[in-house]
Order: C-alpha cells, then structure tokens, then sequence
C-alpha cells in the first residue's frame, strides 16, 4: 500500500480507496483477509482509529465483513459492486471532463486508440 498521503481527502478516505484499487486490481481477492488495523498504523505510521474508520466505510458500504477474533475480510461478490459502482462513478464525475478535454483539443477516436494500443502493446 502506498505511503504518500496527500492532504485532499482525509487519510481514513484515502485508506478506503486504496483497499479498494487493490480489490479492484487484484492484490485482495473475495475472501482474503485485510491486513490488521494495528499492522496498517504501524507500517503508516497513522492512528489506529484511522485505519478503523477507513475500514469501517467498506464494511458500511458492504465490501468488507468483520469476522470476530479474525479480522476483516473482502466479501463474496465485492469485485462485482465494486466494478459497477466505480464505473458509473467515473462516467458521472470524470468522464465528462475528459471529454470536455478530448474535445477541446479536438482529438479523434482513431488518436485515442492509437495511443491505447501503444500503451498495452497493440493488444487491442
């Protein structure tokens, strides 16, 4: 997990989206157990209560499940919200600025996918 906090967004929220890239790239799949909140404090030097919160949100939002006496661990089916919810996040608040921004610079779809295609070595 990355170090740099960034005083944007509190720390516990950053936490949050960052548990949440690694579900969505991966790195925690459906099941596994999130790191302790004492490991996570330590290692990030935060308050335990911090990390508390953090984690709190993705038991509220249903993406984590307290299992008393083992920890935290990313619930069946977390991937799946988490896809849904985040794209339709990003096609509400972002997608519209960048392509205010395509448009702007007045780029075509075959520049875009141009580019696409260099960046993951032609596999489109």
């Amino acid at each position: 997990m990355d170090t740099n906090w960034n005083d944007s967004l509190p720390i516990y929220r950053q936490l949050r989206d960052r548990v949440v890239a690694m579900i969505l790239d991966g790195s925690l799949a459906e099941g596994d157990s999130l790191p302790s909140v004492r490991n996570v404090a330590a290692e990030h030097q935060l308050n335990p209560l911090t990390v508390l919160k953090g984690y709190q949100e993705l038991v509220d939002e249903g993406l984590v499940e307290k299992r008393r006496g083992l920890g935290m661990f990313v619930r069946e089916g977390a991937t799946g919200k988490l896809m849904t919810d985040e794209r339709a996040k990003f096609l509400k608040d972002e997608w519209p600025k960048v392509a205010e921004t395509i448009q702007r610079l007045g780029l075509t779809v075959d520049e875009l996918l141009k580019t696409l295609a260099k960046k993951d070595g032609g596999k489109r």
